[in-house]
């Protein structure tokens, strides 16, 4: 194994890596529990 074919499978793994947390980040089964923790901040605020 060469070094080139090192660098290359280091490159898929990090796009792998990648996908994965992209696929976790904007899974529907999430999207609740993130608008719940977007709206953390303005909780409690009274105008």
């Amino acid at each position: 194994m060469d070094i080139e074919t090192l660098r290359s499978l280091v490159t898929v793994a990090a796009f792998a890596a990648f996908v994965g947390v992209l696929a976790w980040a904007y899974a529907p089964a999430r999207r609740d529990r993130f608008e719940r923790a977007a709206r953390l901040p303005f909780e409690g605020e009274e105008p």
